[in-house]
């Protein structure tokens, strides 16, 4: 295998870990994150095997909208800290390993930006047309709101001028103006910035969106919204080579292959648009899979990832920092899922979603909750993680909105979890209370146990970092065998392959695989090796052989051949 490859496009091996500075760790204790206290915790993400840190919003912000109302994109929140304190944690996190990228939410200001101040102050401002407006009355858009607990349109009257403006989110985020060339001048000054001060990338917010005016100017340049995305891919490569896009894309598959630049679909060609996206579709599917106890859904995801370019990756995931959504399920699929695992309407949130983390979602089951995040990792693709993820935090829905799965970092049993010595009423948002409270979720307990959440999310990151072959390989072959709960798959790249079995059902089963590349003869035998316990199994001369695996099981299995070199 060319492990030399997997440093070149560090991105399709990388295991990225999101988290916001508000939240995580507070050490001047004023009751709010700051980017000095997650840099003092830097070590627990190097002991994890974290290699990409993801920042959502740090910038300056008028904070309705957990910081993704920006008020200045080259600033940072004097809450969290300063500049120089980002570039102290970006150097602490490469001395450990660990690239640094952050959220690009270029979709909207904040409505207390400087620009929309200017623009509405005047129809003739120079700011006016970097954002998006009508004179005259809106049709109903009630059914374009991304938040319809909030807003009912996607246009509100701004009194002063006369006229409408747009917001795709809340009213108090209008729209920029990507059909505006200054606009996207702005956006690639902020893009160069923190590039020059270290980042490695971005998240892109909201890309389909954010897209949307491009190519609409009279007499622009653009002459497709994909050509913007390509400029500003190219931009970043000149500043930075070995940057990234990770973007969000939450469309059907075919629709987003579109966003990683690859036109005709094939695979064989590098990308020059977004290098990473999320797989929402596979993630949606992973929960109707585990609601029904049936691997079909996912085995069926799988094999719908259309071809993606060389270079380019998907990044999987089984929660984010956002409600869980499941608008690509139909409505009965969703039902499905609403019916498993939040079943309560307070649960569930615009209809589309839970408001809910995983380990509560599961009963607490430990199986059950390894089982998945087994899965996750040995999924093709780049594994994101949310904060408090690996020491199986929960939410507090006493919190309104997305904001319940947002709580205080839980790094003890003390006060507040460890996150902060602040009075409660000074943090961001109350503790998790209850059986997943920081007396008995948190991280000094676990760290030092070798049986605990932690330590096995630490073995899942390590094997799947000495597995390059989940990484690389082009997608997952679905392994025949007789049982519907089951999901069976093998990831190849190049001389390496893995073979990965989970049992999605409460009872255990044997399962039965014929893997014909490995039929034999007696001097050539094979093995599978058991990369998360103990223990091997031999391949028959037909190339046939069964495993055993208990309710929620999991096996990550290695092919080793008699005269490999690789480590097992």
């Amino acid at each position: 295998m060319r492990i030399r490859e997997t440093g070149e496009l560090w991105w399709k091996t990388a295991v990225v870990y999101c988290l916001d500075v508000e939240t995580f760790m507070d050490w001047d204790d004023d009751g709010v994150g700051d980017l000095q206290g997650l840099t003092q915790r830097i070590d627990h993400l190097a002991d994890l095997g974290v290699t990409c840190l993801w920042l959502m919003p740090f910038y300056p912000t008028a904070d309705r909208d957990d910081g993704y109302d920006i008020t200045d994109f080259l600033g940072v929140d004097p809450r969290l800290g300063d500049v120089g304190d980002l570039v102290r944690l970006i150097r602490t996190a490469q001395d450990r390993g660990i690239r640094v990228i952050a959220d690009l939410v270029v979709n909207h200001t904040s409505a207390q930006h400087p620009w929309f101040k200017a623009a509405r102050r005047s129809t003739s401002s120079p700011y006016r047309d970097y954002y998006v407006w009508r004179s005259t009355p809106p049709p109903d858009t009630s059914d374009q709101v991304v938040f319809p607990d909030q807003e009912d349109s996607i246009w509100t009257l701004d009194e002063a001028s006369g006229e409408y403006y747009r917001h795709r989110f809340y009213r108090h985020q209008p729209d920029l103006n990507t059909a505006n060339p200054r606009v996207r001048d702005e956006i690639a000054k902020t893009v160069g910035f923190w590039t020059q001060l270290g980042l490695s990338g971005f998240r892109v917010d909201a890309v389909p969106f954010f897209l949307s005016d491009t190519a609409k100017h009279p007499d622009d340049e653009i002459s497709d919204p994909h050509d913007y995305l390509r400029d500003l891919r190219a931009f970043l490569h000149r500043r930075r080579g070995d940057a990234i896009l990770m973007g969000e894309v939450n469309l059907p598959y075919e629709q987003q292959r579109l966003y990683f630049g690859d036109s005709d679909g094939d695979g064989t060609s590098d990308g020059d648009e977004l290098t990473l996206q999320f797989d929402f579709v596979g993630m949606q599917q992973v929960y109707l899979a585990l609601a029904r106890q049936d691997a079909g859904p996912i085995a069926d995801a799988l094999q719908a990832r259309p071809a993606i370019p060389r270079d380019a990756q998907w990044a999987t995931f089984v929660r984010n920092h956002d409600e869980l959504t499941l608008d690509k399920l139909s409505d009965d699929e969703r039902a499905e899922v609403f019916a498993a695992f939040g079943p309560d309407p307070d649960m569930q949130l615009y209809g589309r979603g839970l408001r809910r983390r995983l380990p509560p979602m599961l009963a607490g089951d430990p199986r059950r909750v390894r089982m998945v995040y087994s899965l996750l990792f040995s999924l093709p693709g780049t594994p994101v993680l949310f904060y408090g993820e690996e020491i199986g935090m929960g939410e507090n829905l006493a919190v309104e909105g997305r904001m319940a799965v947002r709580t205080p970092m839980q790094w003890s049993d003390a006060r507040n979890g460890g996150f902060s010595r602040a009075a409660p009423s000074r943090l961001p948002g109350p503790v998790v209370e209850g059986g997943y409270g920081p007396e008995h979720v948190n991280v000094a307990d676990q760290r030092r146990d070798p049986d605990s959440l932690l330590s096995f999310v630490g073995m899942l990151v390590r094997r799947y970092r000495e597995s390059p072959e989940l990484g690389w390989a082009e997608r997952a072959e679905i392994l025949d065998q007789p049982h519907p709960g089951v999901l069976a798959h093998r990831c190849t790249w190049e001389d390496g392959s893995m073979v990965a079995v989970h049992n999605l059902t409460d009872e255990a089963v044997t399962v039965p695989l014929t893997l014909a590349d490995l039929q034999h003869d007696d001097d050539a035998p094979a093995r599978l090796v058991d990369l998360l316990q103990d223990g091997a199994c031999d391949v028959d001369g037909r190339g046939r052989v069964s495993l055993e695996l208990p309710a929620y099981g999991y096996r990550w299995l290695r092919v080793v051949h008699a005269d490999d070199r690789r480590m097992v």
